[in-house]
């Protein structure tokens, strides 16, 4: 596979509604897309996950506008074993060439999930085979904003559940924590619920997890700071409840040195956050080699992103139900055609997609752009 051109646009995407979390509230999906084409004529998408404010992390999508198309598209056109891939094995190498540039996870992420998009319709395979998933569908939980009353919270939780989610995860923050989990348990008894922190708490907060531990939750992700394992593996050791890591991880390493510390028993993988597929893989490696269960995690993405979240918890180590709600929850109008859509409750189905271009409608594309850049190695190598 030859890469001939890149397609940059950033679009601003309405949302059904907003999303608010410990961290603050997201209205509309300010998201960046990656179009790859190839020599042959073969497309591949991927989608930025950063967020318009660096909030959740470091990230913007200005910064991530900014790497793409001033270094990593840059140094693309620049390497030949990143222009000229031909086995799977080039395509786990893409994560070592981008190493040299720092941090910038979702950045690389976008650009490395674009070239193995296009090089799942070059070479006509199912990127979920690329991959190395072996399920035909999965479970899916939702992940449930934190709400202006507990009665608008059950009322929330109470039509997901109708429609079959396999899993309840709710946002909490200091204040609103232990009331609306209670709540829920009072109200739908012994449900598959989590709280998700989003690091927002400390560890002189263990009073309020040790309450919270009464709940028989499945897990508390991301209790305490971002970038924290040693605290973490602190109260984890307090707590019968199981600590699931997610902001803390970007890299193999990271959920190594997690795991032999004792900071969780879970962990969130997310695409975006860890730097693609490549990076993916290998902590899919880690946590199977440890017996840790994994979940795939969810960004807001658009439908673009939601097939490639599909596609890698097609992995057998991926046994927890993820955040990769049908494409109706987040957006009226998705950009891809069909929408992803339950093909029964609470699960979605692992379709043997040849990378995701025939699933995207470019008039909708074309509608949400509000900046775009098409980069080929003339245009930044100057050949």
């Amino acid at each position: 596979m030859k890469v001939k051109s890149i397609h940059l646009r950033r679009l601003q995407l309405p949302m059904q509604e907003p999303f608010e979390t410990s961290f603050g509230v997201e209205e509309d999906k300010d998201v960046i897309l990656v179009q790859l084409e190839t020599e042959s004529g073969c497309m591949g998408y991927a989608e930025c996950v950063a967020m318009s404010a660096p909030l959740y992390s470091e990230e913007t999508t200005g910064t991530a506008w900014h790497i793409l198309t001033d270094f990593l598209v840059p140094f693309l056109f620049q390497t030949p074993a990143l222009t000229d891939l031909t086995r799977v094995e080039d395509l786990l190498q893409v994560r070592h060439h981008f190493a040299r540039f720092k941090r910038n996870q979702m950045a690389k992420a976008a650009l490395e999930m674009a070239l193995w998009d296009a090089f799942a319709a070059e070479t006509n395979t199912p990127l979920a085979d690329l991959l190395g998933g072996d399920k035909v569908a999965i479970p899916v939980g939702i992940s449930v904003g934190i709400q202006s009353s507990t009665t608008a919270l059950l009322k929330k939780v109470e039509g997901y559940l109708k429609q079959g989610f396999q899993r309840i995860k709710v946002k909490i923050k200091p204040g609103y924590d232990l009331e609306p989990l209670t709540a829920l348990r009072q109200a739908f008894g012994d449900i598959p619920l989590m709280a998700d922190a989003n690091s927002a708490y400390t560890l002189a907060d263990v009073d309020t997890f040790r309450r919270l531990d009464s709940l028989g939750l499945m897990m508390i992700e991301q209790p305490l700071a971002h970038d924290d394992l040693f605290d973490h593996a602190t109260l984890q050791q307090q707590l019968a409840t199981p600590i699931c890591l997610d902001e803390s991880i970007h890299h193999a390493e990271d959920a190594q040195k997690a795991i032999e510390h004792g900071a969780c028993r879970i962990i969130n993988l997310k695409l975006g956050r860890v730097g693609g597929f490549g990076e993916a893989l290998a902590i899919h490696e880690v946590c199977q080699a440890h017996g840790v269960p994994l979940w795939c995690g969810g960004m807001l993405e658009t439908g673009i992103g939601r097939l490639h979240n599909i596609a890698i918890t097609a992995l057998p180590g991926f046994t927890l139900p993820g955040d990769t709600a049908p494409s109706a929850r987040y957006f009226a109008e998705d950009l891809i055609d069909p929408p992803v859509v339950f093909t029964r409750p609470g699960f979605l189905a692992v379709e043997p997609l040849c990378g995701v271009g025939a699933r995207v409608r470019a008039d909708r594309l074309e509608k949400w752009t509000v900046e775009e850049a098409h980069l080929t190695r003339k245009d930044v190598v100057g050949l």
